[in-house]
């Protein structure tokens, strides 16, 4: 009687905690389900809310549809035998004719392969420069020396090819300051500008002088992100300089460096028209003869709309292959890249 007597109140205590226990987490959970289920603004309400945005944006938008977008319309004629006077309702159309003919001309495949090793001059030797300048703008101690030298660095970037190539002119060529400076001391003068062998590294040479310092901007933000307090730890620890820039600045800087060399595998094909059709008489098409003067030369000199068009074309087919297999490469080595992984 007295072990029945005592155990019976435990009886309900026992059932009481987990009806109160789940009686809170149920309570909790609706809570947590009224909090979760914000009432959701509508589409004319963020119209309101981000109108300002919205009217920035516009002069862009219009500019990438009259001037980029419409114009991909234009590449039906590489598909027809176009003929300016009929427009492209009335012309032939020939299918991939225009594609197999220009497979098959010499010229398309020596401006192809010309443009694939003078890129890969530019890529190898171009591209890690505004790194290396970054690099040295951020170790300089005074604010106004960093200022002077970001300011010299950016300041041919807004010179146009035009006066690019004439100050080489001026500098390198026959007549220019160094071959006359050569003559002075009774030495024989060296082509610069004209010799074909040497063509790849004055292009790569020009290209840093004038757009390594723009790029370097890039460069610097993302050394501005690195947190301070990493490079304080590491030489507390007795870190040296060159083991926190390997061990703390160049992995910081890694995924802004995949996702630039992403970019610019995609756009390997596009070396530069302005450059180099301004050297190409002078140098020799053998040279200089990338796929930009190619068609320019073919489609707007030659009048073969329709070969231009399909160079033109096939160019961004390429290049469009490029940087999806660049970004592929880059989500294999555990990186973002410019388009997101798929999920699962």
């Amino acid at each position: 009687m007295n072990s029945t007597t005592e155990q019976a109140p435990a009886l309900p205590v026992a059932r009481r905690v987990p009806a109160t226990a789940g009686g809170n987490v149920a309570t909790a959970g609706a809570k947590k389900r009224k909090r979760s289920k914000a009432p959701q603004q509508s589409f004319r309400s963020r119209l309101r809310r981000d109108k300002q945005m919205l009217l920035m944006m516009v002069p862009g938008v219009v500019f990438l549809l009259l001037f980029f977008y419409i114009p991909i319309l234009g590449n039906v004629i590489a598909f027809q035998d176009y003929q300016p006077y009929l427009g492209i309702g009335d012309s032939l159309w020939v299918g991939w004719q225009n594609f197999v003919d220009l497979f098959g001309n010499p010229d398309f495949i020596h401006a192809f392969w010309n443009t694939l090793y003078l890129a890969a001059w530019q890529l190898v030797f171009l591209f890690p420069v505004p790194l290396v300048l970054a690099l040295i703008v951020d170790s300089l101690v005074s604010t106004r020396v960093r200022k002077v030298f970001q300011s010299i660095a950016y300041l041919p970037h807004f010179l146009s090819w035009v006066l690019v190539i004439a100050f080489f002119q001026q500098m390198l060529g026959g007549a220019g300051f160094v071959n006359n400076l050569l003559r002075d001391w009774g030495m024989e003068p060296i082509s610069f500008m004209t010799n074909p062998e040497t063509f790849p590294v004055m292009v790569v040479v020009q290209m840093i002088w004038k757009d390594a310092g723009w790029a370097m901007i890039i460069f610097l933000a993302a050394l501005a992100s690195i947190d301070a307090s990493l490079y304080e730890a590491a030489a507390a620890d007795g870190a040296g300089r060159w083991r926190r820039m390997w061990h703390i600045t160049l992995p910081g800087l890694r995924p802004v460096i995949v996702l630039l060399l992403i970019l610019r595998i995609g756009d390997i094909l596009s070396v530069g028209f302005e450059q180099f059709i301004l050297q190409r008489d002078a140098v020799g098409a053998g040279a200089a003869e990338v796929l930009d003067t190619f068609t320019y030369y073919t489609g707007v000199v030659g009048g073969g709309w329709s070969s231009g068009a399909a160079a033109g074309l096939a160019k961004g087919v390429v290049s469009a292959l490029l940087i999806y297999g660049a970004n592929k490469l880059a989500h294999r080595f555990g990186e973002d890249g410019i388009f997101a992984k798929k999920l699962g």
